[in-house]
């Protein structure tokens, strides 16, 4: 049987070399190169099996029992599922996942959590603060993937929590913990036992606050779920999505607030964005936005401050930087709005991340409000991208939004042309340009 020559590639972006490298030529990952072959040509065939044969039923998932991890996972854990949680270190990783080991065992279903960065006694002080330890709830105090793989074969649980995957070690595998090569390694025998066991498996991983930590960017293909926890450290909101899920979508987000006994879920968060809303202040409106596919009220505040004669610095927090330059831009240029020797200083009150465009019009009315000081009615909210035109566009899912509006006690949008009809109560003024929007709360004379 003839030999292949040798041949190596990337495994993070496929390029080929005809040598082993420590990084790769094209995407400079370091231990990303990996031998093609094992030297050898001719492997058997194997048989062809019907995709009909197979049950695709099985794939239910099981409550976690913790509603906005529910929402977020499409309504649970699918056995034999392999999660990744990641997130910057202390935001709240561990907790969660404690607080949804607790929860399963609750319910009677083994769990097992494999604490590597904690002594045990720590996991049991702080699952003692979240309430009554289950007795199904046990813990691995080990980091050797040998011993871990025996336990769980032998243990069989419902759910395993990995805490954390950078801290395993395979003992075969050179390389220290957290190493590259150790953190894929582990990864796939970890998923090789969930797929066989039919365990349900959940990874915790660090990341950076760019996510440039090799770690969970290696596991993103190898798991069949992976979602992010972030969040401002100077406030207690911490914000769950998925970005990949094989098992249904990927478009909700969960709310939690971090207290003091762990995390609680927020179920509904326009109110808590709005509970402390300064009414009839100059320079803020409510805006209808859409998180993912969670239609969420959040204020946007605006606020100038002159600095000479000077072209004006933009400042921004929890609303996207680059759409905070355009509406000032579009303001200037379209709407005739003279932002020139003042500061803007634009944010999302109350810890709310506000990216979507439909923000837009809400964002150029504040800013407008706060350079005349004139408020706008406090039952009014508003919702449109803007063009560069000074055109108000259109958003995905404007009837939820204004729905979610209404529910919370609005009786009057600012909406594009285009929009449809709103529900019984909430009165819908219709706009087409900036001027227009300008005109309808009274600041066309900026």
């Amino acid at each position: 049987m003839a030999k292949k020559p040798p041949g190596f590639i990337c495994t993070e972006c496929g390029a080929p070399s005809v040598k082993w490298t420590g990084s790769c030529g094209r995407c400079s990952t370091w231990g990303s190169i990996e031998p093609t072959v094992s030297g050898v040509s001719g492997a058997a065939a194997t048989d062809l099996v019907a995709l009909s044969s197979f049950d695709g039923s099985q794939a239910i998932p099981v409550p976690t029992g913790i509603g906005e991890c529910d929402r977020v996972l499409g309504g649970g854990l699918v056995p034999g599922s392999v999660t990744l949680l990641s997130g910057e270190p202390g935001i709240g990783k561990s907790t969660l996942s404690l607080q949804m080991a607790r929860s399963v065992a609750a319910s009677g279903a083994s769990v097992v959590v494999v604490t590597g960065e904690e002594a045990p006694s720590q996991v049991a002080a702080r699952a003692s603060r979240l309430g009554t330890v289950p007795p199904t709830l046990c813990v691995i105090d080990d980091t050797s993937i040998e011993v871990i793989e025996a336990t769980l074969h032998q243990a069989r649980p419902q759910l395993v929590v990995i805490d954390s995957i950078q801290t395993l070690v395979v003992p075969d595998i050179d390389g220290t913990p957290g190493s590259v090569v150790q953190v894929r390694a582990a990864a796939h025998r970890l998923t090789d036992l969930a797929k066989s066991t039919n365990i349900s498996v959940v990874f915790i991983g660090h990341v950076t606050k760019d996510g440039t930590l090799a770690g969970p960017r290696l596991l993103e293909h190898v798991v069949d779920t992976v979602i992010s926890f972030s969040g401002d450290r100077h406030h207690d909101l911490r914000f769950l999505r998925t970005s990949k899920h094989r098992f249904g979508p990927t478009n909700d987000v969960g709310l939690f607030e971090m207290t003091s006994t762990g995390l609680r879920g927020v179920e509904d968060p326009s109110a808590r964005f709005l509970a402390d809303r300064c009414v009839g202040a100059p320079g803020s409106i409510v805006v209808p936005a859409l998180d993912e596919r969670r239609p969420v009220l959040a204020e946007i505040q605006a606020l100038t401050s002159p600095n000479g004669d000077r072209p004006p610095i933009l400042s921004n927090q929890g609303v996207g930087a680059s759409r905070l330059k355009l509406v000032a831009a579009v303001l200037e240029q379209r709407a005739g709005v003279k932002l020139w020797g003042n500061d803007v200083f634009a944010s999302a009150a109350g810890g709310a991340e506000v990216k979507d465009p439909g923000a837009d019009l809400g964002l150029a009315l504040a800013i407008a409000s706060a350079v005349t000081g004139r408020a706008h009615g406090s039952e009014v909210v508003a919702c449109g991208e803007i063009g560069l035109a000074g055109e108000v566009r259109s958003v995905a899912q404007l009837d939820r939004r204004l729905q979610e509006a209404h529910r919370l006690g609005f009786r009057r949008a600012i909406v594009p042309s285009s929009a449809p009809d709103g529900p019984l109560g909430l009165r819908l003024v219709r706009v087409s340009t900036l001027g227009e929007a300008l005109a309808a709360v009274n600041l066309a004379s900026v």
